[in-house]
C-alpha cells in the first residue's frame, strides 16, 4: 500500500503567544482552563421542556464537533426536563440560569455539568449566593459567571453610564469575590459585548486581573457573515495573546453552524488539527475557469471528511502549480483543463469538466489509504481504478 502523507508538518507550529496561566475546572470531563485545549461550545435554539427535541439538536451539535453545550431554562417545565437532558446528553450540560435563582438549585440537582448564572438579571442574587455557592461545591459543579453588556447590574450602569469593559470587569470580579468569601472558586468567567472592540479590551483586563478560565464570545454577534467576522476578530486577536479558554460563537443561524466557524477559528490559530481545508484563489483577470464554482462544488463534495487534508483550487498559471505543489492534492487550471497534483506531483490532466470528481476521488483515495472511516454519504464516492 502507498504511505501517503497528509502534509501535517513533523515539528508541531510554534502557538503564536504562550498560554495565559489560569486555574483549571472540570466542566462535565472536558478541562478548560490549566493549559488544556480550548474547547468550542454552542447552545441549543430547542425550548428545553421538549426534551426530544433538544437531545436531537444536542446529537447534531455533537456530530459537528461540540465539546459543551448550553440548554436555556427560562420555565419551571424547562427545569424539569434538565435530568433527563443531562443524563442523555453525549457531552456535556451547561444550564443557563436567568431571573429566577430556584433554578440554579433545579440544575445543580438534576446534575447539569455546570450552571451559568448572568449576576445583573437575577433578583437579589447578592443574597443567595452563599446557599448556591455550598450547593454547587457538595455537587462538584461549576459555576460559570456571565456578564453581558445587555443585562449589567444596575448600580455599574449608574457609574460608568454605559456598559463599557471597565463596567463588565468590575461586574465580573465583584461576583467572583462573592463566591470566594464562601471559599467557592470553581469558577470560569465570560464579559461578553456585542463590540469586538469593547469585548477585546474587557477580556484583556480580566486577563490581568483574575486567574480564572475565560469563555470567550462576541454576544449578538449577528447573521452567519457578520457574527463570523466579528468573532473570528476577536477571537483571533485575544488567542493569539494567549487568552482564552473555551469559546462559543453567537450566531443568528443553527447552532451547528456556530461550532463550524468556531472550529475553523481554531484551525486557523493552529490550535487544533486542521480537517478540510480548501485553498483556493480569489479569481482574478488571469483567471481561465470558474473558479468560485469549483472550490464550492469540492468543499461541498468533501464535506465531513475525516482526515486533515489540504486540497489547493487554483484557477491560473502563474500561482496555481506553486500553490497545488503545497497543498496534500491540487489543482491548476486553464485551457479548458486541470493539472491534477497529489503532494507536488502531477499525476494526470483532466478536461476542466472532470476536475471536480477527480480531485474528490483522489481525496477520498488518500482519506482510506490513511485508514481512516468515511462517513456512509462519501462511501462509493471514491475510485473503482487501480491506485497510482
Amino acid at each position: 500500500m502507498t504511505t501517503v502523507s497528509l502534509g501535517m508538518p513533523e515539528v508541531p507550529p510554534p502557538a503564536l503567544a504562550e498560554r495565559r496561566r489560569s486555574r483549571q475546572i472540570n466542566v462535565g470531563g472536558v478541562p478548560v482552563g490549566g493549559g488544556a485545549p480550548v474547547s468550542v461550545q454552542s447552545m441549543t435554539t430547542t425550548v428545553t421542556a421538549d426534551v426530544n427535541a433538544t437531545l436531537q439538536q444536542i446529537a447534531e451539535l455533537t456530530a459537528s464537533g461540540c465539546q459543551i453545550v448550553r440548554v436555556a431554562v427560562p420555565s419551571a417545565d424547562d427545569a424539569e426536563a434538565l435530568p433527563a437532558i443531562a443524563k442523555k446528553s453525549q457531552i456535556p450540560v451547561i444550564a443557563d440560569i436567568h431571573f429566577q435563582p430556584k433554578y440554579v438549585f433545579a440544575a445543580i440537582d438534576a446534575g447539569c455539568a455546570a450552571v451559568r448564572v448572568n449576576p445583573g438579571n437575577i433578583k437579589q442574587f447578592d443574597d443567595k449566593v452563599k446557599e448556591i455557592a455550598k450547593a454547587a461545591a457538595d455537587a462538584g459543579t461549576p459555576i460559570r459567571i456571565g456578564v453581558n453588556a445587555g443585562s449589567l447590574d444596575k448600580r455599574l450602569l449608574e457609574k460608568y453610564g454605559k456598559a463599557t469593559a471597565e463596567a463588565l470587569v468590575e461586574s465580573a470580579l465583584w461576583e467572583c469575590s462573592l463566591f470566594e468569601e464562601h471559599g467557592f472558586r470553581d469558577i470560569k468567567i465570560s464579559v461578553k459585548h456585542h463590540d469586538p472592540v469593547v469585548m477585546i479590551r474587557a477580556y484583556r483586563q480580566l486577563a490581568q486581573q483574575c486567574d480564572y478560565p475565560l469563555h470567550l464570545g462576541v454576544t449578538e454577534a449577528g447573521p452567519t457573515f457578520q457574527g463570523t467576522i466579528k468573532s473570528a476578530t476577536a477571537f483571533g486577536a485575544l488567542l493569539a495573546e494567549g487568552i482564552g479558554d473555551t469559546i462559543r460563537v453567537s450566531l443568528s443561524a443553527p447552532p451547528v453552524e456556530e461550532v463550524k466557524v468556531g472550529i475553523a477559528i481554531l484551525e486557523s490559530l493552529g490550535m487544533r488539527e486542521r480537517g478540510l481545508e480548501i485553498v483556493s484563489c480569489p479569481s482574478c483577470g488571469r483567471a481561465q475557469v470558474d473558479v468560485y464554482k469549483l472550490a464550492e462544488e469540492v468543499h461541498a463534495g468533501l464535506d465531513g471528511l475525516p482526515v486533515p487534508l489540504r486540497v489547493a483550487v487554483m484557477g491560473c498559471v502563474v500561482n496555481g502549480p506553486g500553490e497545488a505543489r503545497e497543498a496534500d492534492l491540487g489543482v491548476a487550471s486553464g485551457n479548458g483543463k486541470g493539472q491534477i497534483f497529489v503532494k507536488g506531483e502531477v499525476i494526470k490532466t483532466v478536461p476542466e469538466s472532470q476536475i471536480v470528481e477527480t480531485l474528490i476521488e483522489e481525496a477520498l483515495r488518500i482519506a482510506e489509504e490513511s485508514g481512516a472511516e468515511l462517513p456512509e454519504e462519501l462511501r462509493g464516492l471514491g475510485p473503482t481504478v487501480e491506485v497510482h
